[in-house]
């Protein structure tokens, strides 16, 4: 029986080289690919593949991520492969239940073995994954202070915490992180939208004040009256940036600090 499979990478060559080994593992088919966590969502639901290689450090919503999207939205888990470049996340691969995990570079040999553990889950009839520790676990990691973002400037590749980071906005399509402080940095986020960056950030710091703005609530520095009862936010960036707050958002702010 031939089984069915999406590959989700950020990575253009690794879903290519990933996709070129599965030709050769014998009875797969590859009926989609994803770039990013958000994709792997909507492909999964459309497709209900029997088999996901799943890449774990994707920009914006990761490879956890992609998991607790499907439980939240009752979408059935098909058998799931991480693949990552650190042995690290080894560990949290089989915390979740995964058939396996792949380490980059692929190799041949353990992507055909991760084909046949995956073929032999589904003959045996294995129960989907441990959704009642899986959610406990992912909603734990989600909230960490410590997680970072990965953001881009003058050609090199940051992890900064989320706790730093200031605000970001979105212009052209472009996402742009800001982190607080006077020796803070600004680059650029892998995201393609601000759902997708807010999705991977912690829902008790961020708050999106406006469609072109997601704000850290931490990180203001001063409320400015602004017309017509609106309101600016002054921020603890080095530039002091003041972010709008849109009409909609304006009983959000009213309620976050008592005006």
């Amino acid at each position: 029986m031939s089984l069915s499979a999406v590959i989700v990478d950020d990575e253009q060559l690794a879903r290519d080289e990933l996709a070129f080994l599965l030709k050769g593992a014998g009875d797969v088919d590859v009926v989609a690919q994803g770039k990013n966590g958000l994709e792997a969502v909507h492909l999964i639901r459309e497709h209900s593949p029997d088999l996901v290689f799943l890449d774990v450090q994707m920009p914006g919503l990761d490879g956890f991520g992609v998991i607790k999207k499907l439980l939240d939205k009752k979408i059935p888990l098909p058998k799931i492969v991480f693949s990552t470049a650190f042995d690290q996340y080894a560990v949290k691969a089989f915390e979740v239940n995964a058939v396996d995990y792949l380490l980059k570079p692929f190799d041949k040999k353990r992507v055909a073995q991760s084909v046949q553990k995956a073929r032999a889950k589904m003959d045996a009839g294995a129960p989907s994954d441990k959704f009642e520790t899986l959610v406990r676990m992912l909603e734990s990691q989600k909230t960490q202070p410590t997680s970072k973002v990965l953001i881009k400037s003058a050609g090199r590749l940051f992890l900064v915490d989320q706790k730093d980071i200031c605000y970001a906005s979105i212009e052209d399509g472009v996402i742009s992180v800001v982190t607080a402080g006077m020796n803070g940095t600004e680059g650029q986020s892998n995201c393609r939208t601000l759902e997708e960056l807010l999705d991977s950030l912690d829902p008790k710091l961020f708050w999106r004040a406006h469609r072109s703005y997601l704000v850290n609530i931490n990180r203001i520095k001063e409320v400015v009256p602004w017309f017509k009862s609106s309101y600016q936010l002054r921020m603890d960036d080095k530039k002091q940036t003041e972010v709008p707050v849109s009409r909609a958002q304006t009983k959000r702010l009213r309620e976050l600090f008592g005006l």
